[in-house]
């Protein structure tokens, strides 16, 4: 865990609030809520041990500050100009997000003027062509029971100068950002531009990664729908794998540096028998090899389904390290139909007929719409965004941390990407469930 002080987590504020909030006639004062800056913080490291070492040795432990609607924020409503961009692959809950923010601006804090950015950052950059649209409570009301993104999506960098030139122009004061790290990023590049021009508008983001890779932060929306979907895959993988003689189902999942889909979804269907994820490198040949345990594996129960992730096994496949994709990660080879090779290729060799079927349901997942659970984290993230931008907070993301509802700096949840713990009691759960080796060693 990086070394983190109690200054890392102080939230950025474009100035003293200078308006009461609207809450106080919507909410009648008394069921308002209001927290403040200063009381109302949470542990970051809410173990015993970490909390009795500070404290004896009287040290303030670091904590984090509560989201959630302040009693006088930053903007007057009725003068602010909002902007929603979605950026990076899909995620179920995008349209959630879009919607819980256009209904929280125009309901809770009387906005009337919200653009829908197209296709990522480049519809702010008049070249590509995209129209910008306004955003409606009527326009937004049902664009939830859809999947993917009202306003599109796109990957990669653009000009941060060009963007600020297109947010003066539009004259917007808050901008919400809902994506990744990398996205999560580019936000702060805004920032900084903005920052150099000496203005006064705040960004906000909403953590969106199918993977859930960000750090210090319960989940990210749309997780809970893909690994929930995922199952489905898993569970048809497996009726083929036993409706068949030394049948194989194999099922890619997303996780290109993470492989928490993978591994929820084995042990959520407790039929996976091999779950490779990018955090355990695995061997397919020698003695302890992934292909000598699917051998024993098939001729004393007669079947197998095995679960990867996206970004596990890249060391086995030649590729070109430098090449990047549009998102400037590095580019992976395709780790599924590798894997159905090599087994089959395997099993020819030792005169062995076997029947692999291979599930890819990566797109099928990301595309549908979010589950009732997801659907309500989405809407509360939109709201505790709303709340932090009125309140003039800026180069900032939202996020649930230990239970609660927080706000968190841009450059602490990009530190690092979240990943799986070898040593943590989720992968110990999925060797349990799956009775596999803890390696794959040649």
């Amino acid at each position: 865990m990086p070394k983190f002080t109690k200054s890392d987590f102080e939230i950025q504020n474009l100035g003293s609030p200078r308006y009461h909030s609207p809450l106080h006639e919507l909410r009648q004062d008394a069921n308002a809520n209001f927290v403040t800056d200063e009381r109302h913080r949470i542990l970051f490291d809410h173990s015993i041990e970490k909390i009795i070492m500070e404290l004896g040795g009287e040290k303030d432990p670091i904590t984090i500050e509560r989201s959630g609607p302040r009693e006088k924020i930053f903007f007057d409503p009725a003068k602010t100009t909002c902007a929603i961009v979605s950026c990076g692959g899909l995620c179920p809950g995008l349209n959630d997000v879009i919607r819980g923010l256009v209904m929280t601006l125009s309901y809770s804090y009387g906005v009337k003027t919200i653009y829908g950015i197209p296709y990522g950052f480049e519809g702010f950059i008049d070249r590509y062509g995209h129209s910008i649209r306004k955003l409606t409570p009527d326009f937004v009301s049902n664009i939830h029971t859809d999947g993917g993104s009202v306003l599109g999506t796109s990957r990669g960098p653009q000009s941060n100068k060009e963007i600020v030139d297109k947010i003066v122009e539009l004259g917007i004061d808050i901008l919400f950002v809902i994506g990744g790290d990398g996205t999560l990023r580019g936000a702060s590049g805004i920032v900084s531009e903005i920052s150099n021009r000496g203005l006064k508008i705040s960004v906000v983001g909403i953590p969106k990664t199918i993977d859930n890779d960000l750090e210090y932060m319960d989940k990210c929306f749309g997780f809970e729908t893909a690994f929930a979907e995922a199952v489905r895959a898993v569970r048809c993988a497996h009726s083929e794998a036993k409706g068949h003689a030394n049948g194989v189902g194999l099922v890619k999942l997303m996780g290109r540096d993470s492989g928490f889909i993978a591994a929820f979804a084995a042990i959520a269907d407790n039929s996976v028998n091999y779950v490779l994820i990018p955090e355990s490198p695995f061997q397919l040949d020698g003695e302890k090899g992934l292909l000598k345990c699917l051998e024993a594996r098939l001729t004393g129960r007669g079947h197998a389904v095995i679960v990867v992730a996206e970004g596990a096994g890249q060391h086995l496949m030649v590729s070109d390290p430098s090449a990047k994709d549009a998102s400037g990660n590095a580019k992976f080879g395709d780790i599924g139909p590798f894997l159905k090779k090599q087994i089959e290729m395997h099993f020819k060799s030792l005169g062995k007929e076997i029947n692999l079927k291979y599930i890819d349901p990566s797109y099928v997942i990301r595309s549908v719409p979010a589950s009732p659970q997801d659907a309500i984290y989405c809407l509360r993230l939109a709201q505790h965004a709303v709340h932090a931008a009125m309140a003039g907070k800026t180069n900032m993301v939202v996020g649930r941390w230990h239970g609660h509802h927080v706000n968190l700096p841009i450059s602490v949840v990009t530190v690092r990407r979240r990943k799986v713990s070898l040593q943590g009691d989720l992968w110990l759960s999925v060797l349990e469930a799956t009775g596999q080796p803890a390696e794959f060693g040649s």
